[in-house]
């Protein structure tokens, strides 16, 4: 029968991620119709909770976009760079690349700032770029989910702002496990998605629109359709979705979001990724020739990138995802292409350790127990 061979594991992945026994019975709850008045029992929920997690942001307005994160990142791109202006895609890593990649397919004036894997943006780099391109627009990542490495996005805006252009901004891994800091940064458009810290299977795109966005997407041509904010502003401010929304996942993240807020509570939980992250840091320790990844000062609270010993292989790692696999776990031996360029440079890849969404701290200091033991059978 099928699924009777589909393995029960825990994901320590840094998405799609472990989904809470409550999430994934919601998605038993009865379909209705997007147009009905059975839409708004749920999306009407989902919006406030939404704006709830984000801290309230005056002047924005989420809008749930059918797909992933990525095509959230799309939508910015097509709606609010017009042919006329030039964006800066600043990256830290696989994901800041993603954005130049859609940015440059899309026909865009686009130049990029890279900053080598693990670091952080640096403001005076930063600025230099500023001063050179003199761009109309810069993207950049809240959470690089394929470094672990967390920008201060408030100094990122600040400085973007002083030099007159407007910020968009990649929260995709990080919303819903901390403070998406949009009201303080004041970009064009945030964006994430269901499947990481919110604790939630793939399947929606989020976007915080500002009402400054959507006055600016009126002089963009070729917006597209699905991309195209002003038009999925249209059917958000009634509490519907511009095409049609997968009806489960609605369901889902209604009862997510509402435990989010009124269950565990928002800065509850914010305080959990914390101190998970606080645990992967202590634990390291313990490891000899293991060390952090990600720039101090600059690490993830929704996950952990560590950097491996000399004796340490790509080969390797993906032993230990099978041995892991063995004690019913996921692991995940790192991002493919940045291990890739890393063995090319002589130097051992790295692996991350997902810890959001509704992970809990003791489940992440067993996974770190049994993880630590096979690590050390490479030797």
């Amino acid at each position: 029968m099928i699924g009777d061979d589909f393995a029960e594991l825990q994901l320590f992945i840094t998405g799609p991620i472990l989904l809470r026994e409550e999430v994934r019975k919601a998605g038993l709850l009865p379909e209705f119709g997007h147009r009905d008045s059975e839409n708004p029992k749920r999306f009407g929920s989902i919006m406030n909770n939404l704006k709830a997690i984000a801290g309230n942001p005056e002047g924005y307005t989420p809008i749930i976009f059918n797909g992933s994160g990525t095509n959230v990142l799309e939508a910015s791109v097509r709606s609010l760079v017009a042919d006329s202006e030039k964006v800066l895609n600043v990256s830290v890593g696989a994901f800041g690349d993603l954005f130049h990649q859609m940015a440059v397919l899309n026909g865009k004036n686009a130049v990029q700032l890279k900053f080598p894997y693990g670091s952080a943006i640096n403001l005076e780099e930063l600025e230099v770029a500023l001063k050179e391109h003199k761009p109309d627009l810069v993207t950049f990542t809240h959470n690089e989910t394929s470094t672990g490495v967390v920008n201060d996005v408030v100094a990122v805006c600040e400085m973007i702002h002083a030099h007159g252009a407007e910020a968009i901004i990649d929260g995709v891994s990080i919303f819903g496990g901390a403070p998406a800091m949009i009201n303080e940064c004041k970009p064009l458009m945030y964006c994430t998605s269901t499947q990481k810290s919110l604790g939630l299977p793939a399947g929606f795109g989020i976007g915080f629109v500002s009402e400054k966005a959507l006055a600016k997407a009126e002089s963009v041509t070729n917006r597209g359709y699905t991309t195209d904010i002003i038009a999925q502003f249209g059917k958000a401010k009634i509490n519907q979705t511009l095409t049609t929304p997968n009806g489960t996942l609605a369901n889902q993240m209604c009862v997510q979001l509402d435990y989010i807020v009124n269950e565990e509570s928002v800065e509850g939980r914010f305080k959990r990724h914390e101190e998970m992250r606080s645990i992967a840091h202590k634990w390291v320790e313990t490891m000899e020739g293991y060390e952090l990844f990600a720039q101090e000062g600059f690490r993830s609270p929704s996950l952990t990138t560590f950097k491996t010993p000399a004796h340490m292989s790509i080969e390797k790692l993906k032993e230990v995802k099978e041995l892991m696999r063995g004690h019913g776990y996921l692991f995940d031996p790192g991002y493919g292409k940045i291990n890739k360029e890393l063995a090319e440079q002589g130097e051992s890849p790295i692996f991350r350790v997902g810890h959001m969404a509704d992970i809990m701290p003791d489940m992440l200091r067993k996974y770190l127990e049994v993880l630590g033991g096979v690590l050390n059978d490479f030797k």
